[in-house]
């Protein structure tokens, strides 16, 4: 178990969900994991709070209608850590990002700031004030990996090294995301065959059983898009979509 007081600039530190239908979204998600949730409320709504014990480890909002007007589907967001959102932000738009929302206060728990990469995936920035994001990492129910799929691998590669200073390993097929000699995510090319996919980012969670975890998903409403299979160098994975559509994955830590 890794409990996490602070992530260094550059490190991913959140993710949350944009739904259609927050209800049914949170029975899902903690029917499937064993979250507990909190909804929080804010001007225009209202926020939850996904938790594994004491530890917040995930969030959910509901999806504005004009994000649904656009056919935009459910999705998960990323948070990276930053010390300034403003000055990351306008240094992403300096490499050729688009700033879909200038850096905003967000009450006492942080400022944040959306962007999206060069090649059209979307991410958030986050300056942490009182809330750090996730305070567990890696052990069952928790974030472990993000995930870029992208139209332009080397576009986005160019990008994200010179905004955060990542650094990058893995072959041919699959980028690794190495911050501070931690791999944290990784990057792969949209292929063809899959469809009108835009390049977009995505959270993994791990579990105790791919295979468990994907069983119970369908029984919950789930799609599952990868069933549960190796991963090289150890471990396994699947990719499902909930039952509003939004697309997550869930890993199984190799067993020694």
């Amino acid at each position: 178990m890794t409990v996490k007081s602070s992530y260094a600039p550059g490190q991913f530190c959140w993710a949350d969900l944009t739904t259609t239908d927050p209800a049914a979204a949170k029975a899902f998600y903690t029917a499937l994991f064993g979250w507990t949730a909190e909804d929080m409320p804010l001007p225009g709504g209202a926020y939850t709070m996904f938790r594994k014990r004491e530890h917040d480890v995930a969030g959910l909002g509901g999806q504005p209608p004009e994000e649904q007007s656009r056919g935009i589907p459910p999705h998960w967001n990323i948070y990276v850590s930053v010390a300034d959102a403003d000055a990351v932000a306008a240094k992403a738009a300096e490499l050729g990002g688009n700033i879909l929302a200038p850096a905003f206060e967000v009450m006492e728990s942080g400022r944040m700031a959306i962007v999206a990469d060069p090649t059209g995936a979307v991410f958030f920035l986050w300056q942490p004030k009182k809330h750090i994001g996730a305070t567990l990492w890696g052990e069952p129910g928790a974030p472990s990996w993000f995930e870029l799929q992208t139209t332009d691998p080397e576009k986005a590669k160019a990008f994200y090294t010179a905004l955060f200073g990542w650094s990058t390993g893995g072959d041919a097929t699959y980028t690794e995301w190495i911050v501070g000699g931690e791999h944290v995510g990784g990057m792969l090319k949209i292929d063809p065959s899959w469809g009108p996919v835009p390049s977009n980012w995505g959270a993994y969670f791990t579990v105790e059983s791919a295979d468990d975890t994907v069983a119970k998903a369908r029984e919950l409403g789930a799609k599952v898009y990868v069933a549960p299979k190796e991963i090289g160098g150890g471990g396994r994975f699947a990719v499902l979509a909930d039952p509003q559509g939004a697309m997550f994955s869930v890993y199984e830590e190799k067993r020694r």
